[in-house]
Order: structure tokens, then sequence, then C-alpha cells
């Protein structure tokens, strides 16, 4: 069972890395901890059950608690596949925003950081284009640059 564990926001690679040295050292029902990068102030933690999860996670520095609903798999997937397809876009890819604010806007990728999964943008279809930086799994890609020939 997967469950979403709140942490301090930015601070979800540390959390997980006191998990993981935590499990290293016992033999709790833990199976997986997940970080999701865009995913912040969350972890997600693969456990036996919500208990094993609640007591696993319990007095740990950034971790602030648990939701109790377990997560379905398939949601879990879907989260990671969308990290993995979004490391392909390139720029001048034309995207479209999945989530966020921006949700439904088509935009020009002007530049891509890879290492921090961003990428910024120009809307297209508004009056004043203006450059916007936002994370790489808010889009998907609905035109490849070599497509259009540029």
């Amino acid at each position: 069972m997967y469950f979403v564990v709140k942490v301090t926001s930015g601070q979800e690679n540390i959390a997980a890395n006191i998990l993981q040295s935590k499990l290293s050292k016992g033999d709790a029902p833990i199976y997986s901890i997940i970080v999701i990068e865009g995913l912040r102030g969350y972890i997600i933690v693969e456990a036996q059950d919500e208990l094993a999860c609640r007591n696993f996670i319990t007095k740990e520095r950034s971790i602030k608690g648990i939701i109790p609903k377990p997560m379905d798999p398939a949601d879990v997937e879907k989260l990671i596949a969308t990290k993995s397809t979004a490391q392909d876009i390139s720029r001048n890819d034309i995207v479209e925003f999945t989530s966020g604010p921006f949700k439904g806007y088509k935009a020009k990728v002007l530049k891509v950081d890879e290492l921090k999964s961003d990428i910024t943008v120009e809307l297209m279809d508004v009056v004043v284009p203006i450059p916007i930086t936002t994370k790489m799994n808010t889009a998907k890609i609905i035109q490849r640059a070599n497509a259009e020939g540029s």
C-alpha cells in the first residue's frame, strides 16, 4: 500500500534520506520510499499498512504526518511516468499545460533546465508574451520542434 507522507516543503530528499537510513537499521515492513520531483511537501512510502507507515515516520525530522487514505498504485505509476516523459522536452517544442494556473494553455519552450526539471516557456495566444519558468511535469509535448523544421 502506498501512503502520502507530508514533509517540510523543499526537504523531500532530506526526509527520504532520513527514512532510508532508518530503514537500513531496522526491519520495518516498508518496501519503498519515493520522492517525485515537483511534488513539493510530500513523499510516498510503500508500506505493509497505515500503522506500519505511521510508526515508521513518527518522531522524524522534517516529517509532519501522513494522509491516512492509501494511494492507488495506478496513481503512483502516473506520477512516476509523468516525470519520465517530461524529461524529453526540448527547446522550441510546443507544450500544453496539464496542471497548475496555466492548465490548458499552449506555450513554446525557450529553455530547458534538466538539473532542476524546469522549463522556461512563452505562452502562445496572449497579447504580451512573457517568459514563465515552471516544472517540466506540469506540461506535455503536443508538437516537437524538429517536426516543424525549426
